[in-house]
């Protein structure tokens, strides 16, 4: 049986816990974070049963041009807006970890929560992109994820190499609970799609400046 979250917090417990609860990984650099990313935490957390969906903020994606990214204590902030702090929490910790990829904030992060049973959360766009992952194959070998759909995107992801490539363990959508804390496994699950991103949200401000 699963614990209670804690009380309201907007960071992770600094050495950990042993609580055994179900947590979704968001990693991205939100920046900004929108309504889109909380549509994609409130979307997972309810189909796979999540105890939480933590919003990592990326203090650097190695994949992204460093022009037009705001400074992490910004980006942070957005997030935090749209996290409650209980069931969605937004962390800088792969700053406090000083880990660059993906594969190495897991390893952090299952020595820090030795209990917690973990799952990735990502949109159809990253699952494009995700054969420039370092060490992509051994991410999806240890950790289990969840694709959501994303306009313009959801059919060549499923049509792509790493889909292609992972084909063997992909499960029907109707298993998706049954991926916290097993691996591999991944699930295509389908819903509502939200067209909102950060880059749409960027040119549309800069826009409106004077």
């Amino acid at each position: 049986m699963t614990q209670n979250p804690p009380a309201a917090t907007h960071e992770l417990p600094r050495f950990g816990d042993r609580r055994h609860i179900r947590v979704g990984l968001l990693g991205g650099s939100f920046n900004p974070a929108h309504d889109g990313h909380l549509h994609v935490a409130a979307m997972a957390r309810r189909r796979l049963r999540l105890d939480q969906v933590w919003l990592l903020v990326s203090p650097g994606n190695p994949l992204k041009p460093r022009a037009g990214m705001a400074p992490l204590a910004e980006r942070l902030a957005s997030a935090r807006r749209l996290a409650d702090g209980r069931r969605v929490v937004a962390t800088g910790i792969e700053a406090a970890l000083r880990t660059r990829y993906t594969v190495d904030t897991m390893r952090a992060l299952r020595r820090r929560f030795p209990r917690v049973a973990f799952v990735w959360i990502m949109g159809a766009d990253l699952l494009t992109q995700l054969p420039h992952w370092h060490r992509w194959t051994e991410i999806t070998r240890d950790l289990a994820f969840v694709v959501l759909p994303r306009p313009g995107y959801t059919y060549r992801a499923l049509a792509g190499q790493a889909a292609h490539r992972l084909g063997a363990s992909r499960r029907p959508a109707r298993a998706a609970v049954l991926l916290p804390g097993h691996s591999p496994g991944w699930v295509f699950l389908p819903g509502p799609q939200t067209g909102l991103s950060a880059t749409a949200i960027r040119q549309a401000a800069e826009r409106n400046v004077p």
